[in-house]
């Protein structure tokens, strides 16, 4: 994803004045040749369309104790390693590495073939953590998933044997091939990230995400995700065919391989600790009320529209709020703009939303009316 943020020169002449513009302390212009957006300084972004004097003004306000340096290393070094096996799908990339730092679980929705799975696997071994995964089927049941008691014929009781769930990071292949009552084992894990069984709780080890794929055609044999499921999702994140230059790409890259490729070359680039930082530094990553209420007033008016059965929740605000928060380091600032705010509202908004059947039978999509909304929401000054 191009970093299109260009310098604006009155913030360079109040730089040269010495004025602290609460940017990070490098800065750097374009792309590398890997594709990496580099972390700029917080006063070379340039706002979307009349937000320029909020930006302005915010750049101002806060200065940065963050240490975002630590954040940009660690995420071109992901980039690079995904790169090795993954061509394209920027947006893609940046959205998982923003629900890792937002600590929020991910669907990712495509047709067969374009790097749903491998993508998963690839970035779970950038994590030095453990790594299961459950592929769903329809004859799978609630404990092939978080377990069952086995009687134990040395002292005659029964002890619970943990399943697959209690990993770190958990990927779910094809989730929608399984039946309700095994997706709805998944409703505590995901939430509170705990397991109730046999009344006892069993917590699960930080860091804990769930990654989920689902194929949008072949709808025969398989079971739609029930809303309350779809909203413990971070982001739903449509996966399209790559462009011709990316296809040609691919081809030169595996045309002498007949192998599967192994991932036993990539390096683990986070730890547990090093995850846990870095939520700590998103954490202190400020928002104003201004972006507060911009939030608000566009999960609002989804309640609202005309052509929407079903608006967002409040966890949808909250959600945007995290992640945007997110992007915001990722992209090398203290504080979240609208552009933040604009870049993930779609990812967020789009599982949430139920439209009308009239809405529907015109063809259009909840991507369409979250774009409409985005356009109709005056941004903060």
């Amino acid at each position: 994803m191009e970093d299109q943020n260009n310098t604006n020169p009155e913030e360079e002449k109040n730089q040269n004045e010495g004025q602290n513009t609460g940017g990070s302390e490098e800065s750097n212009s374009g792309l590398s040749s890997g594709g990496v957006a580099p972390v700029e300084r917080a006063s070379s972004v340039t706002p979307p369309e009349g937000s320029g004097s909020y930006t302005q003004e915010a750049s101002q306000m806060f200065s940065s104790g963050l240490n975002l340096g630590f954040i940009n290393q660690k995420v071109t070094k992901t980039r690079e390693e995904i790169g090795k096996f993954v061509i394209g799908q920027h947006d893609m990339v940046d959205l998982l590495l923003i629900s890792i730092f937002s600590n929020g679980h991910v669907l990712l929705e495509g047709v067969p073939g374009v790097a749903k799975t491998l993508t998963a696997k690839v970035l779970s071994k950038t994590l030095s953590v453990d790594f299961s995964r459950i592929q769903f089927t329809p004859d799978l049941m609630p404990s092939d998933v978080i377990g069952t008691s086995v009687f134990n014929l040395q002292n005659s009781e029964f002890t619970f044997k943990k399943g697959p769930v209690f990993s770190n990071i958990v990927l779910i292949d094809e989730i929608n091939r399984a039946p309700a009552k095994t997706q709805a084992a998944l409703f505590e894990v995901m939430e509170e990230r705990q397991i109730s069984y046999d009344g006892e709780v069993y917590k699960m080890e930080f860091p804990f995400l769930v990654l989920a794929t689902q194929n949008p055609v072949e709808q025969e044999g398989t079971y739609n995700l029930p809303e309350a499921q779809l909203d413990r999702f971070l982001f739903k994140i449509k996966i399209g065919y790559p462009s011709l230059t990316e296809e040609q790409e691919i081809l030169n890259r595996y045309k002498s391989n007949i192998k599967a490729p192994s991932l036993d070359s990539l390096a683990g680039i986070f730890t547990p600790k090093d995850l846990n930082e870095i939520q700590d530094i998103v954490e202190k990553v400020r928002i104003e009320d201004q972006l507060l209420s911009y939030i608000a007033q566009i999960t609002d008016k989804t309640r609202n529209h005309a052509k929407l059965y079903l608006g967002g929740s409040p966890r949808a605000s909250l959600s945007m709020m995290k992640a945007s928060k997110a992007f915001a380091a990722i992209r090398g600032r203290d504080f979240v703009i609208p552009d933040d705010v604009q870049f993930v509202a779609p990812h967020v908004l789009n599982h949430r939303l139920i439209m009308t059947p009239e809405a529907e039978m015109e063809g259009i999509s909840t991507e369409d009316i979250v774009q409409e909304i985005i356009g109709e929401v005056e941004v903060p000054r």
